[in-house]
């Protein structure tokens, strides 16, 4: 086995990358019960902040690209948890809303975002958390 550089567990993008791996595995393991994805939770936040969006602008808000965002969109049409409907003003232009289903389940999904919130949270103290939001917000 090969040997790790000894400055290994001092290296930024190594660490983040392992806070994100442990984050998102225990985030995904809340969400399989409802069958969506931690990207796909994302989109609904994002749609449930603010309803009738472009998928442009829902990128633009979740800093997500083009590509992705039509990738996540087209699957969370056909599971049924988001609807396209065309803009009134606009026949070219399609508006994204939560579902029905994803409005009856808004409440139990933020309190599951919640949660994982409150486990990444939770061996730090107050002022440390307010710490660490504030740098990674600094990040992106």
């Amino acid at each position: 086995m090969p040997k790790l550089p000894e400055d290994l567990p001092e290296c930024m993008v190594f660490l983040l990358g392992k806070a994100y791996q442990k984050a998102h595995a225990n985030f995904k393991k809340q969400l399989k019960p409802y069958g969506l994805t931690n990207m796909q939770h994302l989109v609904l936040e994002g749609l449930w902040y603010q309803e009738g969006m472009t998928a442009a602008e829902l990128g633009k808000l979740l800093i997500m690209d083009k590509a992705t965002v039509s990738g996540v969109l087209d699957r969370m049409v056909e599971t049924g948890w988001i609807e396209k409907r065309q803009d009134p003003d606009d026949g070219r232009i399609q508006r994204l809303f939560p579902s029905e289903k994803a409005g009856q389940l808004k409440e139990r999904l933020v309190g599951e975002r919640k949660k994982a919130n409150q486990q990444i949270l939770k061996k730090f103290t107050m002022e440390e958390q307010l710490l660490f939001k504030r740098l990674l917000r600094d990040l992106i």
